[in-house]
């Protein structure tokens, strides 16, 4: 309990120093923490939090590694969610986890963009409306917090994001490689992992039929009514049109036919009904464009009691809030439903190019899907894969899959294969929360993508 009482003190004692329109937070100790906003354009702050691992090891040849997460949504918050109820050191009731990502690297998390979590704007204008944009945002935020910290500067970083964030994470990798190549960032680039992630909008609408139907939650007739009809092909047609805001409206509505046809499937897991968990979206909160709220309502039906101390709404306007000194007027998650808003026009734009770019660059791409997600079904993950460019596709393609295990058990947890910089993660009995369906499989695999020098611990 040692180690973790710095982080619990921490809460108590570490205040950000403002200078300037950026937060700057004092500099943090390992097994503690900093935190801070950055002013990422005039009238636009993002919040960040840093862990520093208190399990750290000191390896000149694979220095100790850190990871920024990034939440989907859009308009999901990173320091809320993927903290506390995927992977940060305590859980939404305030207990120590015992799979913490920061056994293997220390954390990052971001509300992004401007307006998620603790991050607001002053003004409605400055919301971002595409993932570019949301990519620079994140780049001037990585330059506030690197650029003057050599110690940071050692370590490299991983980017791994979680369902529409995956979105982000290429877009501000490429942003970040042009500004380190710029002189203007100061940071060794580790990698990128995608985790469930939305890269290619039209492959994952077109899973979701043969998918429910292999399952036996869709017969003969409810699969060509979702992969052949009107508004499957719409879709298809809105996006190769360039039409994206028609194309996410559409989405909305195959959604609904797929959760009529399927008796409620719960979207993050084909196993559930959406009503046995807590993430049942009604068509009204989907045409709010609020959908979002359903991806904290399920991970809340797993970990917390709702409307307690495990209640994430709850722990962050409440203790957290009041020991981050966040100020009085801003809500944790008071400007979300507007970020999914104004980003719906580029909510069904594919990412796949710019997968493309990065594995051409170099860059180590790590691909992970939960076996049982629906809304980014590994199906969905593996066609979008498919249309790659990439030179070394064939031979990844070509690859035997190796299985995967965990502790001592023989039981097989997954699979993985990889090619030179492209790696693939099969994960099962996981859906769309892999860190939390299946913590001992996804802690392995963040010490292999990190080459954490804790990884064969």
């Amino acid at each position: 309990m040692g180690k973790w009482c710095v982080i619990v003190c921490s809460l108590l004692f570490f205040s950000p120093l403002f200078h300037g329109g950026i937060a700057v937070a004092a500099k943090a100790q390992e097994g503690s923490e900093a935190w801070g906003y950055v002013q990422v354009r005039p009238k636009a702050h993002i919040f960040w939090w840093l862990y520093k691992s208190p399990y750290r090891v000191e390896d000149p040849s694979k220095p100790w590694p850190i990871i920024l997460w990034l939440q989907g949504g859009p308009g999901a918050s990173g320091v809320g969610i993927g903290n506390f109820q995927e992977i940060g050191p305590l859980d939404a009731d305030l207990k120590p986890r015992n799979s913490t990502w920061l056994l293997k690297a220390d954390l990052l998390f971001v509300d992004n963009p401007v307006g998620t979590g603790y991050s607001f704007v002053e003004d409605e204008e400055l919301f971002v409306k595409t993932d570019e944009e949301a990519g620079t945002d994140l780049t001037t935020v990585l330059m506030a917090i690197f650029n003057k910290d050599e110690s940071l500067q050692k370590s490299p970083l991983y980017i791994v994001a979680e369902s529409y964030g995956g979105k982000y994470a290429v877009t501000l990798a490429l942003a970040a490689l042009r500004a380190i190549e710029a002189g203007k960032l100061k940071l060794k680039l580790g990698g990128v992992a995608l985790g469930d992630s939305w890269i290619s909008p039209e492959d994952f609408v077109f899973s979701w039929g043969p998918l429910l139907k292999d399952v036996s939650r869709l017969d003969n007739n409810g699969c060509r009514n979702q992969t052949e009809n009107s508004v499957a092909q719409k879709i298809k047609q809105r996006i190769e049109e360039g039409q994206y805001l028609a194309a996410t409206n559409l989405w909305m509505d195959l959604e609904s036919v797929i959760r009529t046809s399927s008796n409620h499937v719960d979207i993050y897991n084909f196993l559930l009904d959406s009503g046995s968990g807590s993430s049942s979206t009604t068509a009204t909160e989907l045409s709010k464009g609020i959908a979002l709220r359903r991806y904290s309502r399920y991970l809340s039906s797993l970990r917390a009691t709702p409307g307690g101390v495990g209640d994430v709404d709850f722990l962050m306007n409440g203790v957290i809030k009041k020991k981050l000194k966040i100020p009085e007027n801003v809500t944790w998650g008071g400007q979300s439903d507007s970020v999914f808003l104004k980003l719906a026009g580029d909510f069904m734009k594919p990412r796949i190019a710019e997968v493309d770019e990065l594995l051409a660059k170099g860059v180590n791409v790590t691909v992970y899907n939960g076996q049982l997600d629906v809304i980014c079904a590994t199906k969905g993950t593996e066609a979008w894969i498919e249309k790659l460019k990439w030179e070394g596709l064939s031979n990844f393609l070509a690859k035997d899959k190796t299985p995967l295990y965990c502790g001592n058990s023989r039981s097989t947890k997954g699979f993985t294969k990889s090619y030179k910089n492209l790696h693939f993660y099969w994960i099962l009995g996981a859906g769309h929360f892999v860190p939390v369906e299946q913590p001992c499989v996804a802690l392995n695999m963040v010490g292999v993508i990190t080459q954490s020098p804790a990884a064969s611990a």
